[in-house]
């Protein structure tokens, strides 16, 4: 069982180390996100202003030319025609037009002498077509302006941007001044549009690479930045662990740094307050376990004299006053209580000094009790429920102690009868068999706010009665004998009334009194300063 209890330790350590480099891996990831994230925003940003810029200056460089070989040509060749055109003239004109250095399709519209509408295409019959300009354009283009001052034409030129097939065009008209055709012009944008789609794939990856760099950057920082904290996460541990030397490496001015000399501050400052406070704990055993010691010489002597006044008090000859027999009964209860005091007080130096030892033997649960309750003559006020043959291996003379004080404790407040039973425990996965005891009363119960304290060293339920027939000491000592079991005592309210106090004890102490003997035997090696691991002198740090 104890190797299996060690087992679930190492594998509860293991997943707690597991889930704190889950944890500090979280954080790195988090890091890496956000740099990634910034740098991911500034390059698409800035990819998208450049894409935008340089598109606008490519198509606005070849939108302005062609426009301007259009327009001059428009005025220079079909300008020149006569009003009244015919069919081959304006096909003629609109292939010359149409070998300009900008490479673009033109339509001239006319008409003849008798009206007839006209049509001349530099592509020939499968060419450019007017069915290929926007109506909105071709509107445009034949409404006439009125003249005035800041309007010298009464027709312009109009271009728009279409896609045809998926290729983008830019498609411009405008008519002859004074009378004649009318002009429109196709361009196509694919080469821009080509340019355009470089121009883009470059940006992408410029992105993509300035958003890997920035993870590796990322990476990088978060290494420096999160190694410190893992140290500090680290050394924090420590100190909980109750390693008050832990100190860390300083290095730097940052905010890091200034974190470490905090921390660094606040454990030489932890470190010397507790061992200010364990001095002084030590002392005050100290002194209590030296006070004890002196107080048995005069205590022995004095309750001797009280044993020779007490079998003068019950002899028949009368040999004490009847006027002082109150006075020497007074004398004798409180030596009693003096000397009870004064080896509860021993024996809860024992406890705070560690040095308090089981001494285990086989035994029957149901015959301890019976024998605890015999030898204070409590069988007429207790019910004991247990069955024989419910053994453990525990502590006899601590068992007594543990039941001495709890069903005394039962009877003095909460009055008889006081039932006593006892039941087992299975063992199950993290726990292994335990006797369980519980102690209950008929009494009035215990107060909620006093629940927190009924174990607590000399604790007054009621301010206004200081002063008690008992030590104030045998909860809290019966609870240090549990505890070094390696069990425990709660204390509750019953819910049909009185007290209940239950004990728990493992029903088989071996392992803790082998672990406690294991620790104490290294505490005297290193008191005497050998190491068992290597014969050398002085334990190792």
């Amino acid at each position: 069982m104890t190797d299996e209890r060690g087992g679930l330790r190492g594998w509860a350590s293991e997943r707690r180390g597991t889930l704190s480099r889950l944890r500090f891996t979280s954080l790195r990831l988090r890091l890496v996100v956000v740099f990634a994230l910034v740098a991911l925003t500034a390059a698409v940003s800035a990819s998208g202003i450049a894409y935008w810029l340089n598109r606008e200056a490519v198509l606005t460089r070849a939108q302005d030319a062609a426009l301007r070989d259009f327009q001059q040509e428009v005025q220079n060749r079909a300008g020149a025609l006569p009003v009244h055109t015919t069919q081959d003239q304006l096909q003629h004109t609109a292939g010359q037009m149409a070998g300009s250095s900008q490479r673009f399709s033109v339509l001239l519209v006319g008409q003849d002498a008798n009206g007839r509408t006209l049509y001349g295409n530099s592509g020939g019959l499968n060419g450019f077509s007017l069915e290929d300009v926007p109506a909105s354009l071709r509107t445009a283009v034949n409404r006439q302006q009125p003249l005035s001052s800041a309007n010298k034409a009464p027709y312009h030129l109009y271009w728009q941007r279409i896609v045809m097939h998926g290729t983008p065009y830019l498609v411009a008209g405008t008519r002859v001044i004074g009378g004649g055709p009318t002009g429109y012009m196709l361009k196509s944008l694919e080469p821009e549009a080509k340019d355009l789609n470089s121009l883009a794939w470059s940006l992408g990856i410029a992105t993509a690479l300035a958003l890997v760099g920035a993870a590796l950057l990322a990476q990088a920082a978060a290494t420096t930045v999160l190694k410190p904290v893992h140290r500090l996460g680290v050394a924090a541990r420590r100190l909980g662990e109750g390693k008050l030397d832990t100190r860390l490496r300083v290095s730097g001015t940052d905010e890091l740094a200034d974190m470490s000399r905090t921390f660094n501050k606040a454990a030489e400052a932890l470190e010397k307050r507790v061992a200010d406070m364990a001095a002084r704990d030590e002392a005050s055993r100290r002194f209590v376990a030296d006070m004890s010691h002196e107080l048995r010489t005069p205590l022995t002597a004095i309750t001797a004299v009280t044993e020779v006044l007490e079998e003068e008090l019950d002899s028949e000859s009368g040999g004490i006053d009847p006027m002082i027999e109150p006075a020497v009964r007074l004398v004798v209860s409180e030596t009693r209580r003096l000397n009870d005091l004064v080896e509860n007080l021993m024996e809860v130096t024992r406890f705070d000094a560690g040095t308090a030892r089981l001494v285990l033997d086989d035994v029957d649960i149901a015959d301890q009790i019976t024998a605890c309750i015999d030898a204070r003559a409590w069988l007429d006020a207790v019910e004991l429920d247990a069955e024989r043959g419910i053994h453990a291996r525990l502590d006899p003379r601590r068992l007594d102690v543990i039941l001495a004080n709890l069903i005394g404790n039962a009877l003095k407040h909460g009055g008889s009868p006081v039932r006593v039973s006892v039941r087992e425990s299975a063992a199950e996965a993290e726990r292994p068999a335990e006797i369980v005891i519980q102690v209950r009363d008929h009494g009035p119960g215990i107060p909620e706010d006093v629940l927190p304290h009924v174990f607590d060293r000399f604790y007054k339920a009621s301010a206004s009665r200081p002063r008690s027939e008992g030590s104030g000491l045998g909860l809290s000592i019966a609870l240090n004998n549990a505890h070094i079991h390696g069990g425990g005592i709660t204390a509750a309210n019953s819910p049909e009334g009185g007290a209940v106090f239950t004990l728990r004890l493992p029903q088989d102490a071996s392992a803790l009194a082998e672990e406690r003997s294991e620790g104490d035997r290294y505490e005297e090696d290193s008191a005497n300063g050998t190491n068992g691991a290597n014969g050398g002198k002085g334990a190792a740090r």
